[in-house]
């Protein structure tokens, strides 16, 4: 996951981030699909979700180591929490409102490559991710 970025008062004016940016973003990162399920959008790379987006609409659940899960909720509790039903999962929550476009993409880039095939992980390198050695 990203590092905990410190943003002032100008920077949030500016973090609009919706749930049709979510989609944009996330629709973008390769061999990404959206599929309803438990009444909301999931997203999900060779068939494996990373993403989902709650009822409201404004915030997003993301996959996330728990180690670094738990540094983020505590470093800013008011832009990254755990959901009841999530606590014993890799998963984190996080508000939109407290995102620019920039944190968001890395945010989602971050859990797509945690659910991706190794070969497609390789076959993409600019998301941040080297490839892999020889096998």
């Amino acid at each position: 996951m990203p590092k905990a970025r410190s943003r002032g008062p100008r920077a949030r004016a500016r973090a609009r981030v919706t749930s049709d940016d979510v989609r944009r973003v996330a629709l973008a990162l390769p061999d990404t699909a959206e599929k309803l399920a438990w009444g909301m959008p999931t997203f999900r790379v060779s068939g494996k979700m990373f993403l989902t987006v709650p009822d409201d609409e404004t915030s997003i659940a993301v996959r996330c180591p728990k180690v670094e899960r738990d540094e983020l909720v505590l470093a800013e509790p008011e832009k990254f929490w755990v959901a009841a039903h999530e606590a014993s999962s890799a998963w984190v929550r996080v508000r939109l409102a407290e995102l620019d476009v920039e944190e968001l993409t890395d945010i989602l880039a971050d859990s797509w490559r945690q659910a991706a095939p190794p070969g497609l992980l390789e076959r993409h390198p600019e998301l941040g991710v080297p490839p892999l050695g020889p096998r």
